[in-house]
This record gives structure tokens, C-alpha cells and sequence, in this order.
């Protein structure tokens, strides 16, 4: 019934079948962008801490995050590849008169992938031939192109969000400025957030196998630090989002008020706007939903009295119908809900740690970090929901609505069908390759593995080196 509601009556048939089909393989492909960003960045912090302080663990963590880097990489490369055709195939309304301006990104996409593919193979390869310094430094390399490479990917989509730098005359693009459509209006603030999201949830996904092992009574050095930094990095930069996002929800405010007003379920423009916990959009009321009266235009302008654009504000043609406004609105409160339970959890973790300057071995909050990484990425899924479906009725607001953006002529189920089958078959592919290098690591312990430049392994004891349950 949710489907068939944004679906309207006016809407071609493809364009069900082609949102749910962007949907899905950009609701798999986003999950893969965390660990080229930030996963990489934690590699190097263990590699560098190796040679500085002729760290035995942080070598091998380095090492072993680097395999498991390469394999995230293969699978964000094919579905990342898929998600290029796709805009191609489902959505000729959009690259046909505005690729020339939202293509512009995906090219500088394009050359920092290869980048990142390149100096990823020669860190791999590194490890045996390389010297210590031109080693870590291709290293550093891999985390900066896949930073250029999400900045580029976020110049698109907020492009959409902000339109600039062209100029359209009869319905077509004549001009392109790139500087202004890749650094339009949106680009920053959407950049940073996703830049911080990106540390938060690979922070906490990799702290959470480490804080299992430690819950399983792997207390070894190995396993402490593999917890400790990714875990701190989360920690850091949640407090960071939290202002972030306060600043872009203004931001929306100013410039996206059809957007907002679907975020707060802002019926008609107004004064002293509630803010509504859960709920849903129903015949253009709210129901069922918790009111907090005036704390929607407090946190608007900083004082009750703030006026909110209301939906009635919006042109009933260009108007966000009820289904879309209560996903939205669902899930920023998810978002936000995630997110505010993820500070708690970096806050307690603050504490623990100034109290005894050592990994927190309280089982309760180990529990809680163990769990960190799929309420992270609960955080990440509930984000993009409300900048995309936001957005609806549509691609490219005020230029081109998204029943007009979608392919015309024959059936898209089929290819999602086939869309589906090949990402699932990619999925667990990966984690079956993932779980044969986890079962191999656990086989050779923590001994660290001998590289021109490191330190020689540390001899077992007792005829046993400890067992390793790490990514």
C-alpha cells in the first residue's frame, strides 16, 4: 500500500520499479564508502604508530585491515559500476538534458577511483619490497582519493539538492560553469556530514567485532588496540556531527523549505511549530505522533516565535504527497534517535577512559559497542532517506521532476530482478571471503608477519600465540 501511495496516478509505471531498484543498490553501495574513507585513515594510524613505536599488533592490524580494505574495495568497485549504468538506463530524463552539468562530477569520480585502485595494489603489494616511509605514503594516497572521489559523488547529489553554475534556455542546458555545479550551494555542509558519518560508522562497525572478542574474554594487547582505535575515532567525530547536522537542518530551512517541512510534518505555515516524535502524515494531518510544543522553531531560529513554511506553502503540483512526508519524517527522527545513542555511548566511553586510561572492560558498555556499528549504520541508511525521498516529486528541484526524469518504454522489473540477484550474489560472495580470511587469521594467532622495514615477530609463549577474532 506504502508503494502504491507513491506511486500516483499520473506517474509512468517504470518509475516504481526504477526508485526501488536506486534505492537498493545505493542503499548496498553506501554501505561500502565508510571503509574506503575512514577504514583506510585507521589502517594508517596503525601503520604509523608501527613505525614509530616498532609496534609489533599495529603492524599486523595494519596488515590485515589492508586485506580486508582491498576486498571492501573489489565489491564497492562493482556495484559503485552498476549504480553509473543505472542513471544511464533508468533515469535518460536527467543525463540526457542535464548531463553535461551532473556528469561533470562523475568524471573527477572517475579519475579518483582509478587513483585509489592503483596506490591500493601498490600498498598491498608493499608490504615485502617497499621502504618504510614511500610504503606508508602510498598509503596516505588511497585515503585521500577516496575522500576526492565521495566529495565528487556528494558535488552530484548535491547538485540536485542546489542547483547551480548552468544556464537553461527552451527546456536545455546551454552553459556550464563546473566550479559553481560541483561547489554549489549544498556541496560543504553535505560534504563534511558525510565525511563524519563515514568515520562514525566504520569506526564503530570494526569496534564492535573487537569489542565482541573482548566480550568473549580476548583481553590481549591485539584486541585492545583493534578496539580502541576505531572505536576513538567514532567517538571523536560524533560529537562533530551532532554540530554539523544542527547547522544543515538550518541550512534546510533557509533553502529547502518543502524539504523541512516534510522533516517536521509542518502542515501549514506557522508559529510556534511543535515538534513531533514519531507519527505519520495521514489526509494532511498529523496522527499518532508526540508533540513538543514550540521546540520545532526554537531549533529553527532560536526562538518560539520562528514561522515555518508549511506544506500548504508549496504548489499542490510540486507538493510532496503523504507517504513521502512521513518516510521523511520517520527517518530523521531514526537518524536522529541513532545518532543521539551513539553519543551517550561516546560520552560513557570518555568517561570510562579518563577514569582508568585503559580500553573500558564494563561488560554493559562493551555490549553496547558491539552493537555500535549496525545502529551507525541504521544512522547512515535514515540520512540518505531523508536527503533523497526529501527531495521528492523532485530530481533536480525547481528543474525537473522525477516522473519526468524516469525511462518511458518497457518493463524495469526484470532488471531489478536481475540488479538484485547480482549485488546478493556479490554480498555474500564478499562475506564468504571475508569469513575464510577471518578463520585463517584465527589459525596463525597474533604473531606478526615479517616485512622488510618492521620489527621481527614476537616469539609465542608457551608454545601458543592468543587467538585472533578481528575483522
Amino acid at each position: 500500500m506504502l508503494l502504491s501511495a507513491l506511486l500516483g496516478a499520473a506517474d509512468p509505471p517504470q518509475l516504481l520499479p526504477a526508485r526501488e531498484q536506486m534505492a537498493f543498490t545505493l542503499g548496498f553501495h553506501i554501505i561500502l564508502v565508510p571503509f574506503g574513507v575512514a577504514f583506510t585513515f585507521m589502517m594508517l594510524i596503525c601503520h604509523y604508530r608501527a613505525l614509530r613505536h616498532d609496534d609489533h599488533q599495529a603492524f599486523l592490524l595494519a596488515q590485515r585491515w589492508a586485506k580486508v580494505a582491498a576486498v571492501l574495495f573489489a565489491v564497492g568497485a562493482v556495484s559503485g559500476t552498476v549504480l553509473t549504468f543505472e542513471l544511464g538506463l533508468l533515469w535518460p530524463g536527467l543525463m540526457g538534458p542535464y548531463g553535461a552539468a551532473f556528469g561533470f562530477p562523475f568524471a573527477y569520480e572517475g579519475l579518483f577511483f582509478f587513483l585509489e585502485a592503483i596506490f591500493m595494489a601498490i600498498y598491498i603489494y608493499g608490504w615485502k619490497t617497499l621502504p618504510a616511509w614511500p610504503h606508508f605514503f602510498t598509503g596516505v594516497v588511497v585515503t585521500l582519493a577516496s575522500v576526492g572521489g565521495t566529495a565528487s559523488v556528494i558535488a552530484a547529489n548535491s547538485w540536485m539538492n542546489q542547483p547551480a553554475g548552468i544556464v537553461v534556455k527552451d527546456g536545455r542546458v546551454t552553459d556550464v560553469f563546473p566550479g559553481k555545479v560541483f561547489f554549489n550551494g549544498a556541496f560543504w555542509w553535505e560534504m563534511v556530514h558525510m565525511l563524519l558519518a563515514s568515520y562514525i560508522v566504520a569506526g564503530f562497525m570494526v569496534a564492535g567485532v573487537y569489542a565482541w572478542g573482548l566480550l568473549k574474554g580476548r583481553r590481549d594487547r591485539y584486541h585492545r588496540l583493534g578496539f580502541l582505535v576505531p572505536f576513538t575515532v567514532g567517538a571523536i567525530a560524533m560529537p562533530l556531527q551532532f554540530l554539523v547536522g544542527d547547522t544543515i537542518a538550518r541550512q534546510v530551512f533557509d533553502r529547502e523549505p518543502a524539504k523541512f517541512a516534510a522533516i517536521e510534518m509542518v502542515p501549514r505555515t506557522d508559529d510556534h511549530v511543535s515538534e513531533v516524535l514519531g507519527g505519520v502524515f495521514i489526509d494532511g494531518k498529523v496522527r499518532y505522533g508526540i508533540p513538543l510544543p514550540d521546540v520545532a522553531s526554537i531549533l529553527a531560529g532560536f526562538r518560539p516565535s520562528t514561522p515555518i513554511k508549511g506544506l500548504d506553502a508549496i504548489p499542490p503540483a510540486v507538493r510532496p504527497d503523504d507517504a513521502v512526508v512521513s518516510i521523511v519524517h520517520l527517518a530523521f527522527d531514526v537518524m536522529v534517535g541513532t545518532a543521539t545513542l551513539l553519543l551517550l555511548l561516546a560520552l560513557w566511553f570518555g568517561w570510562l577512559w579518563w577514569r582508568r586510561r585503559e580500553v573500558p572492560t564494563n561488560r554493559w558498555f562493551l555490549r553496547g559497542a558491539a552493537v555500535s556499528g549496525v545502529v551507525a549504520l541504521l544512522s547512515l541508511w535514515s540520512g540518505w532517506v531523508v536527503t533523497e525521498v526529501g527531495r521528492q516529486p523532485w530530481t533536480v528541484v525547481g528543474l525537473l521532476l522525477t516522473r519526468d526524469a524516469v525511462a518511458t518504454q518497457g518493463n524495469l522489473w526484470p532488471l531489478f530482478a536481475t540488479v538484485l540477484v547480482i549485488y546478493l550474489c556479490v554480498g555474500a560472495g564478499a562475506l564468504l571471503v571475508l569469513r575464510a580470511m577471518h578463520r585463517r587469521w584465527l589459525r596463525e594467532g597474533t604473531e606478526a608477519v615479517a616485512v622488510p622495514y618492521g620489527p621481527q615477530p614476537a616469539p609465542a609463549t608457551n608454545g601458543r600465540t592468543p587467538g585472533a577474532d578481528d575483522v
